[in-house]
């Protein structure tokens, strides 16, 4: 990608490094950490699977000093999600003005180990998340390196597919479709709950799609190969190959993200036709197939 001279975001807050300000109890063994990844892997509501007593203000720290490490290649990376944001704020307003919605600029937090958010205290081990009370995005970058080694997905725009897609659930917020999904979650069954989960989720790639289809045809952002490098992180997180890798079988009616041809069919389709319309998983799903 090209995105080293590109502008850095100042909704970014840096907390790395700071803790949570007390501790957190988990239950269960590592594994109950593996679980919580695989089902929260790039998810909007870390509640699913981590329990918590109510809503947690996060603290706000601006920029929480320097923001440099002892690690350069943790200050490359910090950079880099800094400036794919920044190209996110520079395209969605003049797609959500036609509908009516006034962008408003997510925060992206990073921390390591654990964080406190609006929506509770949660470890690095639930993934990137998007917590709507608050409107901020949550992001260990160590979860990259846990992309290209642990399910083989590297590259810079695997990474900037991430972030996308965390944002494209900020979309979903303002559009007033996260609030609609959370209630008919609470009113049906367990099935049904699940089902409304992988279509969020499939909107929210999509919407990462929209967003790499105007980067590159506004900012011609995009190098060879960088769009193998999302569809294979897209695959690399459907709910099928995580847990064909974590059990050795496959629950279809447990998905709460979509298969992986699911999640590459529809970042595809927003990365081709770059419109809303395209994005219209909730629609295609009460649809009669032919």
């Amino acid at each position: 990608m090209r995105w080293q001279g590109g502008r850095r975001s100042s909704n970014v807050e840096d907390r790395r490094g700071q803790g949570i300000g007390r501790p957190l109890v988990v239950g269960g063994s590592a594994a109950s950490l593996v679980v919580a990844l695989l089902v929260l892997l790039l998810g909007g509501d870390p509640s699913v699977v981590t329990s918590r007593s109510g809503p947690v203000g996060p603290r706000d720290v601006g920029m929480g000093g320097s923001g440099q490490t002892a690690d350069p290649r943790q200050d490359e990376l910090r950079d880099f999600v800094s400036v794919i944001l920044a190209d996110t704020e520079d395209t969605w307003p003049a797609l959500l003005g036609p509908e009516g919605v006034r962008y408003v600029d997510p925060r992206l937090v990073l921390f390591t180990g654990a964080v406190q958010s609006a929506c509770g205290t949660q470890q690095s081990a639930v993934g990137p998340f998007y917590c709507p009370p608050d409107q901020r995005v949550y992001l260990d970058l160590d979860f990259f390196d846990e992309l290209e080694r642990r399910f083989g997905a590297p590259g810079d725009f695997a990474r900037a597919y991430v972030v996308a897609h965390e944002v494209g659930h900020h979309v979903q917020n303002l559009l007033g479709i996260s609030d609609q999904v959370m209630a008919a979650r609470r009113r049906g069954s367990e099935a049904e709950a699940n089902a409304l989960s992988v279509l969020q989720e499939l909107q929210a790639d999509c919407f990462a799609g929209i967003w790499a289809h105007h980067a590159q045809q506004e900012r011609r952002l995009l190098e060879p190969g960088d769009v193998e490098e999302g569809l294979a992180a897209a695959s690399a997180i459907g709910d099928d190959t995580l847990q064909r890798r974590a059990q050795g079988y496959v629950v279809p009616e447990s998905f709460t993200h979509g298969s992986s041809a699911q999640r590459v069919e529809w970042f595809r389709r927003g990365l081709e036709q770059g419109t809303l319309e395209a994005c219209d998983t909730f629609g295609a799903a009460s649809r009669p197939r032919r």
